[in-house]
């Protein structure tokens, strides 16, 4: 069974539970580490969806511009 693709509002949820995590520096450094990672992944994904969103925004608005 395939993952479901995380939404930018899960991400970026997500990103936020690991941003606490990091603050509260009390994992082990292999957990920091991997958590950092996560963070790393979800970023670039987040990045690329609002891409995508600012492309669509764009088509959108030149199409309305024309009709």
């Amino acid at each position: 069974m395939t993952k479901k693709p995380m939404t930018f509002e899960e991400s970026m949820s997500r990103l936020d539970e690991i941003v606490e995590l990091l603050e509260e520096n009390e994992q082990p450094l292999d957990e920091t580490i991997r958590l950092f990672e996560e963070g790393l992944k979800l970023v670039k994904g987040c990045e690329a969806q609002l891409k995508q969103f600012e492309e669509k925004v764009k088509e959108l608005s030149s199409s309305d511009q024309e009709g």
